[in-house]
């Protein structure tokens, strides 16, 4: 299950390994084709990468803080720093071999 981050947890939950964090809203059509995917890389991934999951209405200082300006957006972090950002859906071989590939 992907984590639901805040801005209390964050930083403790990608400060070490590979984590890649959905930015992402109820309301936003994409982000509801793309949760099912992060779901599942969270079930395949556990214990090698962190997955989680941003709602950038409850959280939107850290929306601003990254950059969001659209949703969703995906970020890999790489021990706590952003290593790629990617806009829009994304497919699931594209996530895990981008998170692999860390």
């Amino acid at each position: 299950m992907a984590v639901a981050l805040t801005k209390d947890n964050f930083a403790k939950s990608i400060e070490s390994g590979v984590a890649l964090v959905d930015f992402w809203a109820p309301w936003c059509g994409p982000c509801k084709m793309q949760l099912p995917i992060v779901e599942e890389l969270a079930a395949e991934l556990e214990g090698q990468a962190t997955i989680a999951k941003i709602n950038v209405d409850e959280e939107p200082e850290l929306a601003s803080q990254f950059g969001v300006m659209s949703i969703p957006t995906l970020i890999l972090f790489k021990d706590g720093q952003p290593v790629d950002k990617m806009v829009g859906l994304q497919s699931k071989e594209s996530l895990k071999t981008k998170i692999q590939n860390q």
